[in-house]
């Protein structure tokens, strides 16, 4: 006896059935997120206070130089500059950190969204509980389990671009611009901090305003200035939290009262105190658990108990007596 069957009836009449049977099964084990990831207990990071920030790019520069990064210019800027300038407008495969600015009407006060602007730093935000790392299908993305900085192992990843696309941020970049293209990510100088050095941002920023510490210590500081009057006279540490370096002393800025990053995307180790809305300043609205603890969360549930391998059998077994029950009906029909 043969079959004639097409290779549209057979993909269709596959996702019937396995739709049919994921369905059945699902229906006793529905998705759920799995539990965060927990911040590791000596997890370092930075605070980056906007009101601090004087666009310098002082960090941008220590950066380029830190991590071998060449000059980059928009096209329309090439010329003016002659390569002498590096004016990233935003972060690239050669540009790990920018700082960018915020402006609105005739821009006469700082760290205000009305008629005024403000500074903001962007880089990876090294997430408590990272998508780059749970879409990357070769483990090139690694969190350390003690510091919890998320690196990049070029000579692992094939180069599939997950991680791009996986990051809420828009953080991993790809080099399209060279014939062996890799991914640029901030990976806060880890190569550095083995050495016992700050990362380059923080180790040359003149008021403070990318601070580095341990995170349990960067939150309390940011909630002491939070809590403070704006206009109230505070001493700035610089470099380190708790380092030997001389702080500053400068009236409190007006902040948001959200710390953005305590919560975003299930915590990050990098956190922002602002004066103007985080969403004007680029900084986007997100849920308080990671995208990767609900991909994760529904992976675990189709295959708990056998359930996807369970369904594409049932779909093929459905496909199949569809099939040999339309064939035996043309053959009654015929005789």
């Amino acid at each position: 006896m043969s079959i004639n069957l097409s290779r549209r009836k057979f993909l269709q009449g596959s996702a019937a059935g396995a739709v049919t049977a994921a369905a059945s099964v699902a229906d006793a084990a529905p998705f759920d997120r799995r539990e965060p990831r927990p911040l590791a207990p000596k997890a370092v990071g930075m605070l980056y206070d906007s009101t601090l920030c004087v666009g310098c790019k002082a960090c941008v520069s220590a950066c380029k130089q830190a991590n071998g990064m060449p000059v980059e210019q928009p096209e329309r800027l090439a010329a003016w500059g002659e390569g002498a300038w590096d004016m990233a407008e935003d972060i690239s495969g050669h540009t790990l950190n920018v700082i960018r600015v915020y402006q609105d009407g005739t821009m006469e006060q700082k760290d205000r969204d009305k008629d005024g602007y403000a500074f903001v730093k962007r880089h990876c935000l090294h997430c408590v509980d990272p998508s780059c790392i749970s879409v990357c299908p070769v483990s090139a993305m690694q969190k350390d389990p003690e510091t919890g900085i998320v690196t990049h192992n070029p000579d692992a990843c094939i180069g599939c671009r997950y991680c791009v696309y996986g990051c809420p941020f828009n953080v991993p970049q790809y080099q399209f611009d060279e014939t062996f293209g890799r991914i640029s990510k901030c990976q806060f100088c880890n190569h550095l901090q083995k050495e016992g050095k700050l990362p380059a941002c923080c180790d040359v920023c003149p008021t403070g305003a990318s601070l580095f510490g341990l995170v349990t210590d960067l939150q309390a500081e940011a909630k002491r200035r939070l809590a403070a009057k704006p206009g109230e006279m505070y001493t700035f540490a610089r470099g380190k939290l708790g380092g030997d370096r001389p702080g500053h002393e400068a009236p409190l800025g007006h902040y948001q009262p959200h710390l953005y990053g305590e919560q975003e995307s299930g915590g990050t180790q990098v956190r922002y105190l602002t004066g103007v809305p985080h969403e004007k300043l680029g900084l986007p609205k997100l849920p308080d658990y990671s995208f990767a603890a609900v991909s994760e969360g529904m992976q675990h549930t189709l295959y708990k108990g056998m359930i996807a391998p369970l369904a594409l059998l049932g779909g093929l077994v459905y496909l199949a007596r569809r099939s040999v029950k339309s064939h035996d009906d043309d053959e009654d029909s015929a005789s």
